[in-house]
């Protein structure tokens, strides 16, 4: 599933393209998703585009929004004018409209926003700008790293658990925005055993790990997000940060702090990648 660097990556594509544009019409494909979209959409200006953990908010000028959450195969794709230079990967998005597009935002300026969902866990809703926080998703979102994570709480959350620390990461009521990948590469980098109950970890390897969250989630950035299945960009193209994992599906391969091998095993049902050799 897509985790804070993908999202926010989607997120400040739709800023640059969407901000400004009218919505001029709604075309649903999935009746599922939608209740009478044309009530609070259609003529609306987006103003802005937020995102809370892995939640994007597409902010209107009628004090309306769109909430969304792309789980596991949503996609957002921008068409214009001004980018016919970066066609998105068709391996990744086909021709659009495809037969997986579930809503086409029409906007003005001859664009479309479209909203890819392979397997439809995605949801979509409309409501007004004021009740978004109230949605249980946004509500009950952990402080997430680059906003509000700090290292009291931090500590605080690690020393009250007895999860599996990489389980605890994932916890998005505890922090928002850390999935596998990034739980993945941070404990590896930390050098951390993921199974560890979260408690046991002394003062200096939780400030280890909490810098080493951070670090990864940048490089995430850095490099446009992992297309792992189907994350693309709001311009419909990939991520390269599965080119530099540094654990997260390297299972057998070298790892980079100690040159030992990366194993794969299984906690709480999710791939695990880590070196038994350094990981401590």
């Amino acid at each position: 599933m897509p985790e804070l660097p993908e999202v926010e990556t989607i997120k400040l594509g739709l800023e640059k393209y969407l901000v400004g544009k009218k919505i001029t019409d709604i075309e649903l494909l999935d009746n599922r998703l939608l209740q009478d979209p044309e009530l609070h959409l259609k003529g609306a200006k987006v103003i802005a585009v937020k995102r809370f953990g892995k939640g994007l908010v597409i902010d209107l000028d009628n004090n309306y929004s769109i909430a969304v959450h792309i789980k596991l195969t949503g996609q957002f794709i921008y068409q214009g004018n001004e980018i016919k230079k970066s066609p998105p990967s068709i391996k990744l998005v086909g021709t659009l409209p495809s037969k997986f597009t579930r809503i086409i935002f029409k906007l003005d300026k001859n664009a479309n926003l479209y909203f890819n969902d392979v397997r439809r866990f995605a949801w979509v809703k409309v409501l007004k700008t004021s009740e978004v926080k109230r949605l249980p998703f946004f509500k009950e979102l952990g402080p997430e790293p680059f906003k509000d994570l700090k290292i009291d709480y931090f500590q605080k959350v690690l020393k009250k658990s007895n999860s599996a620390v990489k389980s605890l990461l994932m916890d998005q009521k505890k922090i928002g925005g850390v999935g596998n990948i990034y739980a993945n590469d941070a404990l590896n980098l930390a050098c951390i055993d993921p199974r560890r109950k979260a408690s046991s970890l002394k003062d200096e390897e939780v400030k280890k790990l909490y810098a080493a969250v951070h670090e990864v989630l940048k490089r995430g950035l850095k490099y446009g997000g992992a297309t792992e299945i189907n994350f693309v960009n709001a311009l419909g193209q990939a991520g390269k940060y599965l080119e530099h994992f540094l654990a997260y599906g390297r299972g057998g391969e070298k790892c980079y702090n100690c040159s030992g091998t990366i194993k794969k095993i299984r906690i709480a049902g999710r791939g695990t990648y880590f070196c038994p050799n350094c990981q401590h």
